[in-house]
């Protein structure tokens, strides 16, 4: 019953988190149809392969699944009208989406339960509550005025937050090279489904809308250094 839950919860997240940011998108139908049926597939493989056991039975998988999206948005971002069209989808749509990181709860949970041990469940888990809690409020400073420092702390704490949840993720499944926690069960679930959705699927995603944050937080205070430029020349 608990699995089942997890995996509405987590499909759940991960379906209105892409609708949202495709809807945003400024491109023609045909190609938000193909970029749907992209994702669609990405995503089709990651459960695929975690659920065959591939994800924990080899130390490769994990990591180029999880830089797969990260390459992609790299690549796609070469292209000026890619960024443009990455950049069009507005900042406080962005991070209001980080509000479904509040089922960071789930890991805590199964910290407790003792489905996974160590630092990681609580660490990851938790700083993924507290980024989703403020993401709101976070996201109506934003609407206002992008460079407000409150935004840029936020965006830094739910950066640093992935790349540490990360950094735990990686070093407490049991078996893996980069193991340093050796504590009960660790990290290994994460290799498996549902909880496979969350490191292969949502943590690329989330790191690049806060990569797409930074760069909304640089351009704005590129305008006003512009406007405030012109108006000492006039």
């Amino acid at each position: 019953m608990l699995d089942l839950l997890r995996t509405l919860t987590l499909g759940a997240t991960a379906g209105t988190l892409f609708a949202a940011l495709l809807s945003a998108l400024p491109i023609r139908p045909g190609a938000r149809l193909a970029l749907g049926a992209g994702i669609g597939t990405w995503i089709s493989l990651v459960i695929a392969l975690a659920g065959s056991g591939a994800v924990s039975g080899s130390p490769i998988v994990l990591p180029v699944l999880f830089a797969l999206p990260l390459v992609a948005a790299g690549l796609a971002a070469t292209s000026a009208a890619s960024r443009s069209a990455m950049m069009a989808i507005p900042a406080q749509l962005i991070i209001a989406l980080n509000a479904m990181r509040v089922v960071g709860v789930l890991m805590v949970l199964a910290g407790v339960a003792g489905q996974m041990s160590g630092p990681f469940p609580y660490f990851a888990g938790i700083g993924d509550i507290i980024t989703g809690v403020f993401a709101l409020p976070v996201a109506r400073l934003a609407a206002k005025n992008p460079r407000d420092a409150r935004v840029l702390s936020w965006n830094i704490f739910g950066t640093l937050d992935l790349i540490v949840a990360v950094s735990l993720g990686v070093t407490s499944v049991n078996g893996s090279p980069l193991q340093v926690f050796h504590v009960g069960p660790g990290a290994t679930a994460m290799t498996t489904l549902p909880w496979a959705l969350i490191p292969l699927v949502l943590v690329p995603t989330f790191l690049i809308g806060h990569a797409l944050i930074f760069a909304h937080v640089r351009a704005a205070a590129s305008d006003a250094n512009d406007a405030r430029a012109r108006l000492a020349q006039a």
